[in-house]
């Protein structure tokens, strides 16, 4: 069937996981104390603290939120306040996103062809809107028809992106997916979107033997009979 929306993950697909550990956890983790000590009382801070102590009710709620930083837990209240943490880096300037270069040039070809595009990764919807918003590509949110984090479920759920596919009224077998986890495709196309994983060199991704894959975006286009630029 032919495809109306490519669904993207981030790290390891868009963008480096380097990027990610190396630049946007030690930030957050860096100001943490100094982030909360001057926005904790600001509604939007305190409802995730609350989410924090209701689900860690006997820890401390900052050391709660450094072990899950330690442990890179997919927790939806952590990922949430790792994004507000990110925008305050962004709109002052201290943080730049990092996307693979094949990535902008392909995702405005693919939306100008008619193509309606869209995020699925673990961080914040707040978060994926900050990556692609202060890119050293220039803001690419509007070219994004929706973004989807872990409140619709985990990665490697297959209900999930049944979800997703609801949400975005397509059906799921026009839906191509692209993530460089086989795990994540695997629960995609348990539900039939059709997938593909990004094998980056850079990110040492090791190919499935249960997916198409491709080393960039480029790759995916021609595969999928989508529009390569230049």
């Amino acid at each position: 069937m032919a495809l109306s929306c490519v669904l993207t993950d981030i790290e390891g697909t868009t963008s480096a996981i380097a990027f990610v550990k190396e630049t946007l956890f030690p930030f957050a983790e860096a100001e943490l104390d100094a982030f909360l000590d001057a926005h904790e009382e600001e509604p939007e801070v305190a409802a995730v603290m609350a989410e924090v102590r209701e689900i860690a009710s006997q820890q401390e709620p900052r050391s709660t939120l450094r072990m899950w930083m330690a442990e890179d837990a997919k927790v939806t209240p952590l990922k949430t306040l790792q994004g507000l943490i990110w925008r305050a880096g962004y709109l002052d300037g201290r943080l730049t996103s990092h996307l693979y270069p094949d990535v902008p040039p392909c995702l405005r070809a693919w939306s100008k062809a008619g193509l309606r595009l869209a995020v699925y990764s673990s961080g914040s919807v707040a978060a994926q809107k900050l990556l692609f918003g202060h890119t050293g590509a220039g803001d690419l949110t509007p070219l994004f028809a929706g973004f989807f984090d872990t409140k619709v479920g985990g990665k490697r759920e297959a209900a999930s992106y049944a979800t997703i596919a609801a949400g975005l009224y397509l059906p799921a077998t026009t839906i191509l997916f692209l993530s460089d986890i086989a795990e994540e495709l695997d629960a995609a196309a348990a539900v039939g979107l059709q997938t593909c994983q990004l094998v980056r060199e850079a990110d040492g991704t090791q190919a499935t033997d249960r997916h198409a894959w491709e080393p960039d975006f480029p790759g995916v286009a021609r595969r999928f009979g989508l529009p390569v630029p230049g």
